[in-house]
């Protein structure tokens, strides 16, 4: 960790970053000290372990299955957040500045991420290193990497043995259990793998088509063998235009797809246009860039990867 006054030297100075110019003044004094209020210490009052942050919720829920109670870990965006887009705020830098490491998705997946972490001195890693990625096949984002990889259990396999790598590095001394937790938990996202892939094999032929808003699910139907169909490619251009809701309602009528879906963390408002306009069923939320509440529906990611099956399946086969 840097010292007292060098950390504080640069949250101080990406805070008022943050803050425009006219809008300078009192306001600035007081995100002024609420940075300097936080300089000091571990980020979250401090029990002593290693302080690991996020960039987003499916993230944390994943790390801290590799970390059981050795390492203390956090998301920097919040349950329910839209990821792509993200405002960081200054609270959320005085954070990063305390954190012992930083995970992020990469994959062009936290468009804000180089900005938010530029001038500070703590470690990051990237836990989609190694995957088998995808390319967006459309729109502006055409050929860049699909950043969802983590809609893949097999993919998550993957992040799991980037996270004990890092954790390793970060807390010698308990390598070994990050290396067994890891172990543990890549066994049980092979479980809900294979759940998976039996749930959506099911499918009959012609109800193998998954159209969603975002082009999210390259890698769940890579995996489970199905069409996908979206009305945007990223959610950071999440307007849709009239040409996309044109063309998803084309391929609905002519593939006649029982059912679609629209992800949590967006409207599904164009969606709704779809469906007025073929009489295919809203299928129902599906959730990717982030997990819900702890009372929610999909409180952890194996949680959030059944939800997604089970819904998918039972609005394409229409059951009711």
């Amino acid at each position: 960790m840097p010292n007292f006054w060098f950390r504080c030297a640069k949250v101080v100075r990406r805070t008022l970053a943050l803050v425009p110019t006219r809008s300078r003044g009192a306001a600035s004094v007081v995100l002024l000290c609420l940075a300097l209020t936080a300089c000091g210490g571990n980020a979250t009052g401090g029990d002593g372990r290693p302080v690991v942050l996020t960039t987003f919720t499916v993230l944390a829920d994943v790390a801290r299955n590799v970390a059981g109670d050795k390492l203390q870990v956090e998301s920097i965006t919040k349950a329910g957040a839209e990821i792509h887009g993200y405002e960081p705020t200054p609270g959320d830098i005085r954070k990063a500045s305390q954190a012992d490491l930083i995970l992020d998705n990469g994959l062009n997946l936290e468009a804000w991420f180089g900005q938010f972490v530029e001038g500070l001195d703590v470690p990051h890693a990237v836990v989609s290193g190694g995957v088998d990625v995808l390319s967006i096949r459309e729109d502006s984002y055409q050929g860049k990497p699909n950043p969802h990889a983590w809609m893949s259990p097999v993919n998550v396999q993957i992040y799991v043995d980037n996270m004990v790598k890092a954790f390793s590095k970060l807390d010698p001394a308990n390598a070994e259990v990050f290396e067994a937790n890891g172990k543990a938990y890549k066994a049980k996202l092979q479980a809900v793998q294979d759940e998976m892939k039996a749930k959506l094999a099911a499918l009959p032929k012609n109800q193998r088509a998954l159209v969603t808003c975002e082009g999210a699910f390259s890698y769940l139907t890579r995996d489970a063998g199905l069409d996908e169909v979206y009305i945007w490619a990223v959610n950071a251009e999440q307007q849709a235009t009239p040409q996309q809701i044109t063309e998803a309602i084309a391929y609905v009528r002519a593939n006649k797809v029982p059912a679609v879906f629209c992800e949590s963390t967006v409207s599904d408002a164009p969606m709704r246009q779809v469906v007025e306009a073929t009489g295919a069923k809203f299928g129902g939320v599906l959730y990717v860039d982030s997990l819900s509440e702890a009372d929610g529906p999909v409180p952890t990611y194996l949680d959030l990867i059944r939800h997604d099956s089970q819904v998918i399946t039972t609005a394409l086969a229409g059951a009711s």
